[in-house]
């Protein structure tokens, strides 16, 4: 927290430019967001803020855009300037040291009156501070397996439904295909450059054993499903099945080169196969991850500050209240090609026209059934320091041949002073 508000405090300067462009006018609700004229999120958006304007006579909505990059310390920097955006725009993992703050509204009293039930809401929880709902979940996507069908065809091996069978295609498939006695073909690949990344895979294989970063809360790094999980993921390594020196981009260029069997990956690495060459193309398909829960991921949160108007809470509210409808919940999943957290929309016609979609279906809804989240509950605030703890330790796992069981002592001794 203090290294971002001194990253504040220095940017506030540069942020003042922006900040007073915006119109302050009472019948002007700002609105800042990284997705504004994104294909599809962005479509969106627009759509929504049409309406809403449309049925709020005289009120207008300002959109602008802060690059993703930039976002987190843009958005501190106008909250601790006292000019917050009036519709509040953030992503899952990083509202939370501004609910923290007071910054944002309590929102449970307006749900209620509005009578939306979010007990089956994807994600919802995510949202949950302190006891009270601050904010809506806007997207919540379920890990799914990618795979080059071709690659398991020309093998002869099925294509994975759990881990035994996950780490046989690893194996099998992990080859030089044309005899230069360099690999060229592999089963799989694991991102290794990331802390954030490197965090995401072992959970994969973390929650397949039964393990969970956190239990009600608190650290339960050195559980034994979890120690198993961590075995399982440095076996990959040890056995030399993927690189060491891969990013996530790399290990999508991998699959879209066609030299990558599989890949568990969220929802949106569907939306990449239009990037790899019509031959490979048509044999990238997806199905459920062979790990069970699935990860699941948390994206996107709206709320508004909690010292705005009351005039323009209830129009802020009235902007949420109509994201969150059924109407364009559904929409939602039209422009993004993805389920909407909403549960009970019809996604027949979606479903008829793109089969993967039903696949990306079920892998949110197991997901969430089973509350899974890449953001470790009660480590919320600390999350960017535990990223960093974890691909530490993982480090020494994989390229020190630390012992799974002594990583995962290490993890929770640091993991615990962190949050102490």
């Amino acid at each position: 927290m203090t290294t971002l508000r001194k990253t504040a405090i220095g940017a506030l300067l540069a942020a003042s430019t922006m900040l007073t462009a915006l119109p302050a006018s009472a019948e002007t609700l700002t609105f800042v967001s990284w997705m504004k004229d994104e294909p599809g999120y962005g479509d969106w958006w627009n759509e929504i803020i049409a309406e809403f304007e449309e049925t709020h006579p005289g009120t207008t909505i300002n959109m602008s855009r802060v690059s993703r990059a930039e976002y987190a310390d843009t958005m501190f920097t106008m909250f601790a300037g006292g000019n917050p955006p009036d519709i509040v725009h953030l992503a899952a993992f990083e509202f939370q040291p501004f609910a923290n703050e007071g910054w944002m509204e309590p929102l449970d009293a307006r749900i209620a009156e509005e009578g939306i039930d979010l007990s089956n809401w994807a994600g919802q929880t995510t949202c949950e501070w302190e006891g009270e709902t601050v904010c809506i979940m806007l997207l919540y996507t379920g890990f799914v397996l990618a795979y080059n069908e071709k690659i398991f065809a020309d093998a002869g091996i099925p294509v994975p439904t759990d881990w035994d069978s996950y780490l046989h295609a690893a194996r099998e498939l992990r080859q030089d295909t044309d005899g230069d006695g360099i690999l060229d073909q592999y089963g799989i690949a694991l991102p290794f450059d990331d802390p954030a990344s490197v965090m995401q895979e072992a959970q994969n294989f973390v929650l397949d054993t039964g393990g969970a970063w956190t239990l009600d809360g608190e650290p339960a790094f050195d559980r034994p499903e979890v120690v198993e999980g961590l075995a399982r993921y440095k076996q990959l390594f040890t056995e030399n099945l993927t690189p060491k020196e891969l990013s996530s981009a790399d290990v999508r260029q991998l699959l879209l080169e066609g030299r990558l069997a599989m890949t568990v990956d969220g929802g949106w690495i569907n939306n990449t196969f239009r990037s790899a060459a019509p031959e490979v193309q048509q044999h990238l398909k997806i199905t459920q991850s062979p790990f069970s829960p699935p990860l699941g991921g948390t994206s996107n949160v709206l709320g508004m500050p909690s010292d705005i108007s009351e005039e323009k809470k209830e129009l802020v509210w009235d902007f949420i209240a109509l994201t969150a409808s059924e109407k364009y919940q559904q929409r939602f999943a039209e422009w993004a090609k993805t389920p909407a957290p909403r549960p009970g929309l019809d996604y027949s016609e979606l479903m008829a026209e793109n089969p993967s979609f039903e696949v990306l279906a079920k892998a949110a809804a197991d997901a969430a059934a089973a509350n899974v989240d890449r953001l470790p509950k009660g480590l919320e605030l600390e999350n960017n320091e535990v990223v960093k703890v974890f691909y530490k330790v993982a480090q020494q796992m994989i390229l020190q041949d630390l012992d799974p069981a002594e990583a995962a002592k290490r993890l929770q001794e640091q993991v615990s002073r962190i949050k102490d």
